[in-house]
């Protein structure tokens, strides 16, 4: 029996390139059941997806982060997949690599599959975002992972229904990797073309990159207590 496969993917503003992800997921696989989080948008990201045939939107009317985004989904979709993937907005046409997640979840060859992206096209931050993350799974589990904040994920279902989200924003990553290598579960790092919006080194760029420090570093010191 082929395995049910459901997309978790968390939106906020995404208006003008959660489209494309859509039907590019419809279009390789129209089997996939889609949720969409709407988490709080204050575009038109809601009722554009709202346009796309045989999917489920839900809608938060409070911006409330990407880990409640995701646990939202999450309930939604457990009693009736096989295979859980979250997917961020704005991927586009690379939606389509989610593929390469899927299969060795299906082969058992991974409990998690995490997507590793191509190096960035252009200049953003220093890195010390990244560095922290990885500092901040081998001091809590021992394990090195070049791939810790990449939402880019899939599951298998067991493994969600023993992971509980206590984490914030940007920090949702770090947390969940942290508690899937201390419950032991296989985590592999696929290598894939995907690419999604970019922040560069400018006033907005050092922003977003503050707060996904900050809040990174919420769940780090939360862990390493």
């Amino acid at each position: 029996m082929e395995a049910e496969v459901a997309v978790i993917i968390p939106a906020y503003n995404e208006e003008k390139r959660i489209v494309r992800t859509l039907t590019t997921l419809k279009e390789i696989n129209p089997l996939y059941k889609i949720y969409v989080v709407d988490d709080g948008s204050t575009d038109a990201t809601a009722e554009k997806v709202a346009k796309v045939k045989d999917l489920c939107l839900i809608k938060s009317m409070k911006n409330k982060g990407k880990g409640q985004a995701l646990k939202t989904g999450i309930k939604a979709a457990l009693a009736s997949s096989d295979i859980i993937v979250f997917l961020d907005a704005d991927l586009q046409e690379s939606a389509g690599e989610v593929e390469k997640l899927i299969k060795p979840i299906v082969d058992n060859e991974a409990d998690v599959t995490v997507a590793k992206f191509p190096p960035a096209k252009k200049k953003g931050g220093f890195g010390l975002v990244k560095k922290l993350a990885r500092y901040g799974v081998y001091i809590n589990t021992g394990k090195k992972l070049d791939t810790v904040l990449s939402g880019q994920r899939a599951f298998k279902k067991k493994v969600l229904e023993n992971l509980t989200f206590n984490y914030e924003g940007y920090g949702v990553e770090l947390g969940m990797t942290i508690d899937l290598l201390n419950k032991g579960y296989l985590i592999k790092e696929v290598e894939v073309n995907m690419f999604h919006n970019e922040t560069g080194r400018d006033l907005q760029g050092f922003l977003h990159r503050g707060k996904q420090f900050f809040q990174i570093l919420k769940v780090f010191l939360k862990k390493t207590k």
